[in-house]
């Protein structure tokens, strides 16, 4: 029950930081745009406390584990591959530009416009 409090605490406080931009409309954008990160860190510091945010801790904690341990492409892999994507995506419009092209060559032809 006091974790549901918590996060609803939480929610009201980045809430409360919205509204204090809207609020201070008449104020300086840096005073809005405080008001907005004051409310997100408070919201973030209440909701850190529960069970929940302990939970999302671990968990970014275990994916930034996972992360190192993949086998990422090197500069000249990850190169090729976009150029391979990028010549299919020339190829696949070239060839869907003939297409479209025959096709309303054909309607045209069927309608009569066709010279």
């Amino acid at each position: 029950m006091a974790d549901k409090i918590k996060i609803a605490v939480a929610a009201l406080l980045v809430i409360a930081g919205l509204a204090g931009f809207y609020v201070l409309s008449e104020s300086a954008t840096i005073v809005r745009v405080g008001s907005v990160l004051a409310g997100l860190a408070a919201g973030f510091a209440v909701f850190w406390t529960t069970a929940v945010g302990k939970q999302f801790y671990l968990y970014s904690q275990e994916s930034v584990a996972e992360t190192r341990k993949v086998a990422w492409p090197t500069r000249k892999e990850t190169l090729q591959t976009t150029a391979i994507v990028f010549a299919f995506v020339v190829v696949m419009a070239l060839f869907l530009w003939v297409v479209d092209a025959s096709l309303l060559w054909v309607v045209k032809r069927l309608m009569g416009q066709g010279g």
